[in-house]
């Protein structure tokens, strides 16, 4: 078992996120992952992805649909 590589973590939670140590001991695994990311899974988002999240979100263009 390799463990977990805790100063790298704190180092990315401080500097790069700007948590205190506090908010980064409370946050749960899945929370921290989410935070920083898995750059094995991460790539750029290709026409298709872009395609189903315009249609997942469109943009409205009625003024009344406004969200003010």
């Amino acid at each position: 078992m390799s463990g977990l590589d805790w100063p790298s973590l704190m180092r990315v939670a401080y500097r790069g996120c700007g948590l205190s140590p506090e908010a980064f001991w409370n946050l749960t695994p899945a929370e921290l992952q989410i935070m920083v990311g898995d750059p094995s899974k991460s790539g750029p988002l290709l026409g298709s992805g872009l395609e189903a999240l315009m249609a997942a979100y469109p943009d409205k263009t009625n003024k009344d649909e406004r969200d003010d």
